[in-house]
C-alpha cells in the first residue's frame, strides 16, 4: 500500500467518527442511508471481484473459510453490539467490561479487513493486468466511517468520558491500516491470501446483508425508496469497477 492509502484509511474513520461529537441526536434515517450505499457496494464488490478469484484459484477449502467468515462475524457483533452497521444501544449503566467488548468486536473486524489491502493489488495486478485495486479499499473506508460515527454517539450517550470516547475513535480508526502493515511484513503464499480473502468476504457477506435486508418497519416488512435508491446506487458503482 501506498501512504496516501494509509492516510486516507485511518484519517477518514478517525474524521467520520469526529463528526458523532457535532450531532446531539441520533439521525437513524441518514445513517441508514450510508450505511445502505456502503452496504450494497461492499457486496458488490465482494461479488464482482473478491469470489470470482477465491472460487476460481483451485482451492477446495475456499468456501469453508468464507462461511467462516460469515459466522466469526456472528460473534463478533455479539461483543460490539451491531455497531459495525449503525446498531447504537447504550446499556443501562456504562461499565468498562461494556467498553471493552464493543472494541474487541469492532476492532478484530476491522485488523482482519485490512490485512487484504497489503496484497490486494498485486493480485488483481496479476489476475486482470491492472492495477486498479482501490475499490475494496474505498468499501473498507464506506463501511468503517459509519460504523465510527456509530461508535462515538454510543459511547457518548453512554457518558463514557471525552477523552476516553477520543482514545476509542483513535485505536478503532487504527486497525485496519495496522492490519495492512503487519500483513505487509511477511511473504504469504498465494494459498494464504485466497483463505484470508476467502474469510473476509464471509465477514463482508454478513454486514451486507444484515444492512440490506434490515427493513425500516420490521412489522410489515417496509423498506423506504431512499433507502432503495442507496442500495442501487451502491450496487451502481460496485458494477463501474468492472467496465
Amino acid at each position: 500500500m501506498h501512504i496516501w492509502e494509509y492516510i486516507l484509511l485511518f484519517g477518514s474513520v478517525f474524521l467520520g467518527g469526529s463528526s458523532g461529537f457535532l450531532f446531539p441526536k441520533e439521525n437513524k434515517g441518514f445513517l441508514q442511508i450510508v450505511l445502505s450505499f456502503s452496504g450494497a457496494y461492499i457486496l458488490g464488490i465482494a461479488v464482482l471481484h473478491l469470489m470470482p478469484w477465491v472460487f476460481g484459484s483451485g482451492d477446495s477449502k475456499a468456501g469453508l473459510f468464507v462461511l467462516l467468515g460469515f459466522f466469526v462475524q456472528l460473534l463478533l457483533e455479539q461483543l460490539s453490539a451491531g455497531v459495525e452497521h449503525g446498531h447504537i444501544h447504550a446499556p443501562h449503566k456504562l461499565s468498562t467490561g461494556f467498553v471493552l467488548s464493543v472494541m474487541l468486536g469492532l476492532c478484530v473486524h476491522a485488523f482482519v479487513e485490512g490485512i487484504p489491502l497489503s496484497y490486494y493489488g498485486e493480485m488483481h495486478e496479476v489476475h486482470h493486468g491492472t492495477h486498479t485495486h482501490n475499490h475494496l479499499l474505498y468499501g473498507i473506508v464506506m463501511h468503517h466511517i459509519p460504523a465510527a460515527f456509530a461508535l462515538v454517539f454510543l459511547m457518548i450517550i453512554s457518558k463514557l468520558q471525552r477523552v476516553w470516547i477520543w482514545v476509542c475513535l483513535f485505536v478503532f480508526s487504527a486497525m485496519s491500516p495496522l492490519g495492512a502493515m503487519l500483513a505487509g511484513m511477511f511473504d504469504l503464499s498465494e494459498g494464504v491470501q485466497v483463505r484470508i480473502i476467502g474469510f473476509v468476504i464471509g465477514s463482508l457477506l454478513h454486514i451486507a446483508t444484515v444492512i440490506l435486508f434490515e427493513m425500516d418497519n420490521s412489522s410489515h416488512h417496509y423498506i423506504s425508496w431512499r433507502k432503495l435508491i442507496a442500495i442501487s446506487a451502491g450496487l451502481g458503482f460496485a458494477i463501474l469497477t468492472i467496465l
